[in-house]
C-alpha cells in the first residue's frame, strides 16, 4: 500500500510539473508589429514599384495570420505620387492607419504649434483612407517626443483633447538602414552583397529584440508586452518572412498594437525634455541613468558603404 501511495503521489508531482511547464510555454510574451513611413521608405530597386512592394508585404502577413498591423502615413509623400497612392489605398484596405505627422515633421526642430499643424494636415488623408476612426493614433516621427519639457507637455495635451493614443516603441533596430543598401545591390545584381545584408539585418533584429527585453526587465523589473518598430520598404517583402520567423523563435506572440499598449508600462511617462531620445525604453532609460547592457551595435558603416 505505501508504494502504491508514493507512485500515486510521484505522479501527481509530474503531472503538475508538466502542467506548469505547458503554460510556461502558452504565456508568450506579446508583441506588436507596426509600420512607418508610408506610403514611401528608402529607394526601390530598377522595375520594382511602390504598389507591387506593398502587396508583397500585405501578402505575407496575410498568409501569417499576423494580427492588424498599423502602417502610419505621411501623406506630403502622395503629391505627385500616383504609385505611392496606390500602394496607401492597398494598405489602408487591407490594415489600419496611424498618423506619422502629414511632412513627417521632426519636433526637435519646430515649435508645438507647427508640429500640431503638420498633424491636422494629415488627418483628411488618414479620414479618407480609414472605414473608422480608429486612426487616432500618433507616432511620432523619428521617435521624437520633444526635446524640452514645455514642448512634450503641449503636444501630449494637445493629442488628449484630439482624441489621440500615441503608439510606442519599444523595439526597434532600424530596419530602414537597409532599404536603400538592397536597393543599391539590386541593381548592381550583387548576390553576394544581398546575402550580406540579409544576414547582418537577421543579427541586428536578434540582438535588439534581445536588449529590448533585458532593458524592459532592468527598469520594470519584470517582461512586458513589446511594440516593435518596421518600415515598408524595398527589403521589406524579402526579408519579412524570416523576420517573423525569428520573432517566433524569440518565444513572442504577436498581438494588435491596442493589446500590446494595454500594458501598464505604456502608462507611464518621462516627463522631460531629451534629444534624439529613441524609443521609450531608451527614455526611461536616460531618465532612470541605467546602464545599457552589453550589445552589439548596427553595423552603420558597412551597410552605408555596401553596392555604392
Amino acid at each position: 500500500m505505501q508504494n502504491l501511495l508514493r507512485f500515486i503521489c510521484w505522479k501527481s508531482c509530474v503531472l503538475v510539473v508538466f502542467t506548469l511547464g505547458l503554460s510556461g510555454m502558452c504565456s508568450a510574451q506579446k508583441l506588436a508589429i507596426t509600420m512607418d513611413d508610408l506610403p514611401l521608405n528608402g529607394m526601390l530597386p530598377p522595375g520594382v514599384t511602390r504598389a507591387e512592394t506593398t502587396k508583397n508585404v500585405l501578402a505575407i502577413l496575410k498568409e501569417r495570420h499576423v494580427p492588424p498591423v498599423y502602417g502610419f502615413v505621411n501623406a506630403k509623400k502622395l503629391e505627385g505620387n500616383a504609385d505611392g497612392a496606390e500602394a496607401l489605398r492597398l494598405w489602408a484596405a487591407a490594415e489600419p492607419v496611424g498618423n506619422h505627422a502629414y511632412s513627417h515633421m521632426d519636433l526637435e526642430l519646430n515649435p508645438p504649434e507647427a508640429f500640431q499643424r503638420d498633424i491636422e494636415e494629415n488627418e483628411p488623408a488618414l479620414e479618407l483612407l480609414a472605414a473608422t476612426d480608429n486612426w487616432h493614433w500618433l507616432r511620432y516621427p523619428y521617435l521624437h517626443e520633444g526635446d524640452t519639457v514645455e514642448k512634450r507637455r503641449a503636444v501630449r495635451a494637445y493629442l488628449k483633447t484630439r482624441g489621440y493614443r500615441i503608439a510606442q516603441v519599444s523595439l526597434d533596430w532600424e530596419d530602414y538602414l537597409w532599404n536603400g543598401a538592397y536597393a543599391r545591390c539590386a541593381a548592381k545584381n550583387d548576390a553576394t552583397s544581398i546575402a550580406w545584408l540579409r544576414s547582418s539585418y537577421l543579427n541586428a533584429a536578434s540582438a535588439f529584440l534581445d536588449l529590448g527585453r533585458q532593458q524592459a526587465k532592468l527598469i520594470y523589473g519584470h517582461d512586458i508586452n513589446h511594440v516593435l518598430l518596421l518600415h515598408l520598404g524595398a527589403f521589406s517583402s524579402t526579408i519579412l518572412p524570416e523576420a517573423l520567423d525569428l520573432i517566433k523563435k524569440k518565444g513572442f506572440k504577436l498581438v494588435t498594437l491596442e493589446e500590446a499598449q494595454s500594458d501598464a508600462a505604456y502608462e507611464g511617462d518621462p516627463d522631460v525634455g531629451l534629444h534624439d531620445a529613441g524609443t521609450l525604453l531608451d527614455q526611461w532609460m536616460q531618465v532612470k541613468q541605467i546602464k545599457y547592457p552589453e550589445h552589439a551595435e548596427k553595423p552603420y558603416k558597412e551597410i552605408a558603404a555596401i553596392c555604392q
